[in-house]
C-alpha cells in the first residue's frame, strides 16, 4: 500500500501554485454545489477567487455541520508530562538550545495533575511531551496513559512520531486517539525548521498517523502550523491528508486542526502570517471538503475568534489549558510553556460561552467498550 508521501508526489508545490492562481469564481461557484468535493475544489476554495465568496462558503459549512454535528461541541484540555526535548525545531518553546527549566514529571506526579484535571469535570485528556526518547520513552508515556484512563472516557497523545507496534502498545494502555502536527509540508523548509533531532526527519512523521491507524488508534488527527509557509500551501495538503486517510482507513474517526503560530520562549521570525479572514476560509473550506472530519480549535485563539468558528465549523475546542509541566498537583518551575495560550477560560466558563451562542459542551462522547 503507498504512503501518504508518495501520494502526496502527485500534488507538488507547483501544482498547487498553479491550480491557487488557475481557479476562478466560477470554480468556487460550482464547488459550492456539489454534494462531494474533490481535492481540486478545495484547493479553489482556498484561493483568492474564494474571498468574495466566504458568506456563500460559510452558510454551506454551517449547514453541513450542523448535519453531521449537530449543535454539540466536544471539550478536552492537554496535560504536558515532559518538556525535556532533543529537538532544536527553530519555532518551538520546548527547542533544546532554549535556557529555561525544564520537567519531567514521575507517573505519580502525571496522576497527581490528571486528578487535578478530572476533578474538574474533564473526560477528554490529552498527554504530551517533549522528543526524548531516554526519557519519555513510548513505554513511560504508555505507563502513564494507563495509570490515568480509569478517570476518563478518553485518552489521547501529542507526542513524537512512533513506529507502528509502538502505537500498538499505546492502544493496550487505553490510548484512543492521537494528533501530529506535520508542522509544513514542504520538505525543505521542515529540514530548515527542524536542523537538529529526530524530528528532522520529516517523511517518519508525515506518515505517523497512517503507522497510528495500522496499530488500533481509534481517532487520528492531523494539522500544520499556518504561518510557516503559505497559506494555500499547507493549508491545501492538510486537508489532503486528512482526506487520503479517510480514503484509506475509513473506521477511524479523522480530525484536523487549525493552528496559527503564537509567541513563545525564544525568537522566530514569522514569514507567512494567516490573517483572521484566511482562518475563516479555511474552515469553511476544510468543512465543505471534509463534510465529517472533526475540526479542532485550540486555545491558541482568542475567545472571540473560537465562538465564532464553531457555528461554522469548529466541533472540538480545549479549556482549562497550560502548556507547562506541572503546576495543578505538583511543583510549579515556573517553566514558560511551549507558546502562549490566547483563551485562558476555565470548563465551565467556555460550557457557558457555547451555551450562550446556542451550542452544548460535551464532555463525554467515547466509551471505551472494553471498560463497560
Amino acid at each position: 500500500m503507498e504512503t501518504f508521501q508518495e501520494y502526496l508526489q502527485a500534488w507538488p508545490a507547483e501544482r498547487r501554485t498553479a491550480g491557487v492562481a488557475r481557479a476562478t469564481e466560477a470554480d468556487v461557484l460550482a464547488a459550492l454545489q456539489k454534494e462531494i468535493l474533490q481535492p481540486a475544489d478545495f484547493l479553489a476554495m482556498l484561493s483568492p477567487a474564494a474571498a468574495p465568496h466566504l458568506e456563500a462558503m460559510a452558510q454551506r459549512a454551517r449547514d453541513l455541520t450542523l448535519r453531521f454535528f449537530g449543535r454539540a461541541v466536544n471539550i478536552f484540555t492537554p496535560l504536558y508530562i515532559s518538556d525535556v526535548c532533543t529537538n532544536q525545531c527553530r519555532y518551538c518553546g520546548f527547542n533544546a538550545k532554549n535556557k529555561q527549566p525544564r520537567r519531567h514529571l514521575s507517573i505519580d506526579e502525571a496522576a497527581a495533575e490528571a486528578d487535578v484535571i478530572a476533578d474538574k469535570g474533564f473526560q477528554h485528556i490529552l498527554l504530551l511531551t517533549g522528543d526524548a526518547r531516554h526519557l519519555s520513552s513510548p513505554q513511560y508515556i504508555a505507563d502513564a496513559a494507563r495509570r490515568i484512563k480509569p478517570r476518563f472516557a478518553s485518552v489521547g497523545v501529542e507526542v513524537y512520531s512512533l513506529s507502528t507496534d509502538e502505537y500498538r502498545l499505546l492502544v493496550d494502555a487505553g490510548v484512543d486517539s492521537m494528533t501530529m502536527f506535520q508542522e509544513t509540508y514542504n520538505p525543505e523548509l521542515y529540514a530548515w525548521l527542524h536542523p537538529v533531532g529526530p524530528k528532522h526527519d520529516y517523511g517518519f512523521r508525515l506518515n505517523a498517523p497512517q503507522r497510528a491507524a495500522e496499530g488500533g488508534i481509534r481517532s487520528i488527527g492531523v494539522g500544520a502550523l499556518l504561518g510557516l509557509e503559505s497559506f494555500e500551501q499547507d493549508a491545501f495538503a492538510t486537508g489532503l491528508h486528512a482526506w487520503w486517510l479517510q480514503r484509506h482507513y475509513p473506521g477511524v474517526d479523522m480530525s484536523v486542526s487549525i493552528p496559527r503560530i503564537c509567541p513563545h520562549e525564544g525568537n522566530f521570525d514569522v514569514q507567512h502570517g494567516v490573517d483572521d479572514r484566511q482562518l475563516v476560509q479555511y474552515v469553511t473550506a476544510m468543512r465543505c471538503f471534509l463534510p465529517r472530519a472533526g475540526i479542532t480549535c485550540s486555545s491558541r485563539e482568542s475567545a472571540y475568534m473560537r465562538d465564532n468558528l464553531v457555528p461554522i465549523g469548529v466541533t472540538r475546542v480545549s479549556a482549562g489549558v497550560s502548556t507547562a509541566v506541572g503546576g495543578r498537583a505538583t511543583e510549579d518551575l515556573h517553566n514558560p510553556g511551549q507558546f502562549e495560550i490566547t483563551d485562558s477560560r476555565s470548563l465551565e466558563e467556555m460550557a457557558a460561552a457555547l451555551a450562550g451562542i446556542g451550542y452544548q459542551a460535551v464532555l463525554k462522547d467515547w466509551e471505551d467498550p472494553v471498560a463497560v
